[in-house]
């Protein structure tokens, strides 16, 4: 899948031994969300390839992803910025409630929309290049890509409403620190670590990926009683299939399992 803006490619697509990498590749706009970089996220990951078993974002030219593209933004009205944020929210959820574990080698700006999209992958890794920023009130407009739903779930209500008051910049090992990135390693490791992350995770029973991609995500917006109850489903439906017949058998034999 791949679509032309300018004579390149708005986002790489490669697969390496059921992986996918997704290429954010607009580098003379720092990789900022399009339309059309939205719509190629939207075409992956509403139909993924049924041998991919994860995928790996990353972006070109030493960046992320620098948020939305102002260029775009500035022409819409009211009625049509609803409809952008919420086709936007749609394309989020796609990408944290998919089939596929997804992972984040960050670099460079993931600011605004691209903080946006990293947080809703399943892991994310900073290089010290890293810099999480939601300037929003510098620009005189407001988030509209699920950062008060997803951003403020890692980071609380009252750090991303000094984020945003602000407009103040976090490195990598801050990020860290609250919760924006999972692992911090070392210029030009991103890529390589968010490979061999991903090949672990796609090792796991592929329900066993689904139920806690599904599952946990919305058990935090339960009751404790509801989400307990949906734990003990999630719990019933895992133990049943073959691949947990298979890792409690690849235990007890001291092997590693063979999952489907």
């Amino acid at each position: 899948m791949r679509e032309a803006v300018n004579g390149t490619d708005v986002m790489r697509v490669e697969e390496r031994e059921g992986i996918a990498v997704l290429t954010f590749n607009r580098p003379e706009k720092r990789n900022a969300m399009s339309d059309a970089l939205v719509d190629a996220l939207d075409r992956f990951f509403s139909a993924p390839p049924a041998h991919v078993r994860a995928v790996v974002l990353t972006g070109s030219g030493g960046h992320f992803c620098s948020g939305l593209d102002l260029a775009e933004h500035k022409a819409r009205s009211g009625e049509d910025t609803v409809y952008h944020s919420r086709n936007w929210h749609r394309v989020s959820d796609l990408i944290e409630y998919g089939r596929l574990p997804v992972i984040s080698a960050m670099t460079g700006a993931v600011i605004g929309g691209g903080l946006e999209i990293a947080a809703s992958t399943h892991v994310r890794i900073a290089e010290p290049s890293v810099r999480f920023q939601l300037p929003e009130g510098r620009r005189g407009i407001f988030v509209g890509g699920g950062a008060t739903v997803r951003i403020g779930r890692l980071i609380g209500a009252d750090r991303m409403r000094e984020m945003m008051l602000t407009g103040r910049s976090y490195g990598a090992e801050e990020g860290l620190a609250l919760g924006l990135a999972h692992y911090v390693v070392g210029e030009g490791e991103a890529l390589d670590k968010a490979m061999e992350i991903a090949a672990r995770v796609a090792a796991n029973a592929p329900f066993s990926n689904y139920l806690m991609i599904q599952a946990l995500g919305r058990i935090d917006d339960m009751s404790r009683s509801d989400g307990l109850f949906v734990e003990s489903l999630a719990a019933a439906m895992s133990v049943t299939t073959p691949d947990a017949q298979e890792g409690l058998k690849a235990f007890l034999e001291k092997r590693a399992p063979s999952f489907r």
